[in-house]
């Protein structure tokens, strides 16, 4: 990039359930599972650049996107938002989102697209952050998403 503003991308792979046990509601309102994941080949990518303001598009690639909410809802700018508050960073972002899993399908796509901008926010500023840590904040977003920062 000519601008000299960082840029990645990360490939945010769907996962299927091959077992799921709800063992009962947390204080929080989320639910304590067992569950056994598996990643798919099928997978989002998230391209992420340091920009002047925050953004987010959401590009449809072979899906159905009309069920996204607004941007502040979207399990990837949350996570970005989490990881520049643990980091005291304030650079705006811009997130893009090329949305190849569908939505509502039980496939994780806001889960996994919410692993990989942790992952990938931690690279790309050289947090050094270890996995336990990435972990323990992808829990705050979602049960999946722990499983699916692996």
């Amino acid at each position: 990039m000519s601008t000299g503003k960082r840029a990645c991308w990360i490939e945010a792979p769907a996962k299927i359930n091959l077992t799921l046990e709800i063992l009962g509601r947390r204080p929080d309102g989320y639910h304590e599972i067992r569950s056994l994941l598996m990643p798919l080949a099928l997978a989002d990518r998230i391209e992420i650049r340091e920009a002047p303001r925050d953004s987010l598009e959401v590009v449809p690639d072979g899906v159905e996107i009309a069920a996204i909410g607004p941007a502040e809802a979207n399990l990837a700018v949350r996570a970005a938002s989490l990881v520049r508050q643990r980091a005291g960073m304030s650079q705006p972002l811009a997130l893009r989102i090329v949305k190849r899993i569908p939505i509502g399908g039980g496939l994780g796509g806001g889960s996994a697209d919410a692993a990989a901008t942790l992952v990938a926010l931690n690279r790309l500023w050289n947090l050094g952050w270890p996995l336990g840590t990435l972990l323990e904040m992808g829990g705050h977003l979602g049960s999946d998403v722990p499983a699916l920062v692996h």
